[in-house]
């Protein structure tokens, strides 16, 4: 069998109900964006809703449309926008949208939909990826109450995660936005109290006083730790995605794997090694299809290039350390042209 990604279902569906558990009575927010993290957008959402999220979150509307067409009922929560989101669209299919600035205020307000548009307002806290400043937060907040069609269905902010004094900081401005949005005319309490959320994975697990009505879990969701101080398994996480390479060729002491950079395999990664017929064997070079590893093999030989690391084989996060970034981007850059073979339907 050529080279493949099994993604153990199960094993996802196990982490989201751990994961619920700890942000409960909050509700559980499932982020799927970047193809729910190289696991593949549906089966990964579907599995979420199966085991705890209450919601599912996408980067932007064309991932919630898809969502949406596929059958998905629950509610989807989209933020990044460009300057050709189709805002209508997003409207009519139900999708909450997160709202920086007035610029996206207005044009949601003028797409013309035939139902009322349901968007997240974001006061920045010290991220500046995007959200409101403290300045423009009070007019933003104005606008919204002002606008017929707009209803404001949550408040919202992103922790930057630099430091837990640095968390705690942007908490307390984010209680300030709430609080002048209160003054402004947002009702505080009711059926039509805003949801607040803050908290993605990493202070939805460490600063219980971050987690508010809703926590956006993401990357701990697929077995990757948050913390450079715990590991995905210190948390009762398990990988989901293993990652298998097949031998096309060996000799010379020499084998080569069908898969190399083009699939998402670092091409610079000192000390990184697969799993072989139950041992470690040296990586010695990547290219763009191929990987070559330090050991003569039978053609057809399977080797586990990563996984959860129960059998031991390197995890997403060792690679990350051998190659010098983090699990998630190892996770995201896991290429589509590698079949998926999914565990526990």
């Amino acid at each position: 069998m050529s080279a493949r990604i099994e993604i153990d279902l199960e094993a996802f569906r196990r982490n989201v109900r751990t994961l619920s558990a700890i942000a409960a009575p909050a509700r559980a927010m499932l982020a799927v964006k970047a193809d729910g993290y190289g696991h593949g957008l549906l089966p990964i959402a579907r599995a979420a809703l199966q085991s705890g999220a209450d919601s599912l979150g996408v980067l932007d509307v064309p991932a919630a449309l898809r969502l949406r067409e596929e059958g998905i009922t629950a509610p989807v929560f989209a933020w990044l926008h460009g300057v050709d989101t189709d805002f209508r669209a997003a409207i009519e299919a139900d999708v909450d949208l997160g709202v920086s600035s007035r610029l996206e205020l207005d044009r949601i307000a003028a797409a013309g939909a035939s139902r009322i548009a349901s968007v997240h307002l974001k006061i920045d806290t010290g991220l500046h990826r995007n959200g409101a400043s403290p300045e423009d937060w009070p007019g933003l907040v104005s606008a919204a109450l002002a606008a017929g069609n707009v209803r404001i269905a949550g408040i919202w902010s992103h922790l930057a995660d630099a430091s837990p004094a640095d968390d705690a900081a942007a908490l307390a401005e984010f209680h300030a936005a709430v609080a002048v949005a209160a003054a402004l005319g947002v009702p505080t309490d009711g059926p039509d109290r805003p949801l607040l959320h803050v908290a993605a994975s990493s202070a939805g697990i460490r600063m219980p006083e971050a987690r508010l009505d809703l926590v956006r879990f993401g990357i701990a969701a697929y077995g990757s730790s948050p913390f450079d101080d715990r590991t995905a398994r210190d948390l009762g996480m398990v990988a989901p995605m293993t990652v298998v390479a097949t031998v096309v060729g060996s000799r010379d002491g020499i084998a080569v794997l069908d898969l190399g950079s083009g699939d998402g395999i670092p091409p610079h990664a000192p000390g990184a090694e697969v799993l072989l017929d139950g041992r470690r064997v040296p990586v010695t070079t990547v290219g763009v299809d191929t990987t070559e590893i330090a050991v003569e093999a039978p053609v057809g030989t399977e080797a586990i290039v990563f996984g959860p690391g129960d059998r031991g084989e390197p995890t997403a996060e060792q690679w990350a350390a051998w190659a010098g970034t983090i699990g998630d981007e190892l996770l995201v850059r896991a290429s589509t042209r590698i079949p998926r073979v999914y565990l526990g339907e």
